[in-house]
C-alpha cells in the first residue's frame, strides 16, 4: 500500500477511534476522576483538534487512485443530498438537544421534545453524516472513500454510542426522549410517537438553511477548489 494511503488511514483511525475512546464510559470516568471535567473536555477537544489536523493533512497529500468514474448523476446526488443536510445544520446549531454535549440539563424540563427533535435526537449527526456520504459518492478515490468514510462511521457510531450513554448515565431519565424522539429522521412520527413540530422548528431555521446551502455552492471552489454550480 502506499504509504500516503497508510499515514491517512493511522490518521483516519486515530480521529475516528480517538472520539470514541475519549468519550466511552469507563474511560471518560476515570479520566474525570483524576483530572477533572473541565480537564477532559480540553483534553478531548486538543485530541480531536490535533488527529482532524492530520487527517486533512494526510488527505491533502494522498495521491489520486480512480475507484469510479466521476459522474454528473453523482454530482447531482451529492448537491440534492447537501440540501437536507444543510436544514439538519442550520436546526442543529440553532437549538437544544439532549444529545449534545451538556445537554442532560434537558432531561429534566418537562415539556416534550419540540422543533428538530421531532424529526431526529440527532440533527447534527445527521447532517455530518449526510455530507460524509455526499462527497464520498461524489468523489470516488480512494483517499475520499477513506476520509469521508471516517466522518460517516463517526457520526452514525455516534449516534448509538450518545443514546448508550445518556441511557447508562441518566437511566429512567432518558425514557422520555427516547420514547418520544428517534435516531432515525421521521421514523417517532411514523409511528405515531410524535408530531413532527414544524412551527417549532420554524421559518427562519429552514431559510438558514437554504442560506447555507446557496452560500456552500458559491463558496465551494474557494473552500475546496471545486466548483459545484457549473454541472447545472
Amino acid at each position: 500500500m502506499d504509504p500516503a494511503f497508510t499515514n491517512l488511514l493511522t490518521a483516519t483511525a486515530s480521529f475516528v477511534g480517538g472520539h470514541f475512546l475519549l468519550s466511552s464510559l469507563p474511560v471518560r470516568m476515570a479520566l474525570v476522576e483524576r483530572i477533572g471535567a473541565n480537564a477532559h473536555r480540553i483534553l478531548y477537544s486538543i485530541v480531536a483538534a490535533a488527529t482532524i489536523y492530520w487527517m486533512v493533512s494526510a488527505y491533502n497529500d494522498a495521491p489520486y487512485f480512480e475507484l469510479w468514474a466521476y459522474s454528473t448523476g453523482l454530482r447531482h446526488l451529492q448537491l440534492a443530498l447537501m440540501f437536507p443536510a444543510c436544514l439538519l445544520l442550520a436546526a442543529a446549531v440553532t437549538s437544544r438537544s439532549p444529545t449534545a454535549v451538556g445537554g442532560e440539563k434537558m432531561l429534566s424540563d418537562p415539556k416534550p421534545p419540540a422543533g428538530v427533535l421531532t424529526v431526529t435526537r440527532h440533527p447534527m449527526l445527521w447532517a455530518f453524516l449526510i455530507w460524509a456520504i455526499a462527497h464520498l459518492l461524489g468523489n470516488g478515490d480512494v483517499a475520499s472513500v477513506i476520509f469521508f468514510g471516517g466522518f460517516a462511521v463517526l457520526s452514525a457510531g455516534g449516534m448509538a454510542h450518545i443514546d448508550f450513554r445518556r441511557q447508562a448515565t441518566t437511566g429512567s431519565d432518558w425514557g422520555p426522549i427516547a420514547l418520544g424522539t428517534s435516531a432515525i429522521p421521521f421514523l417517532a412520527a411514523l409511528q405515531g410517537r410524535t408530531k413532527v413540530d414544524w412551527a417549532g422548528i420554524g421559518v427562519a431555521r429552514l431559510a438558514l438553511g437554504v442560506a447555507l446551502y446557496a452560500a456552500l455552492l458559491v463558496l465551494h471552489p474557494y473552500l475546496a477548489g471545486v466548483a459545484l454550480v457549473d454541472v447545472f
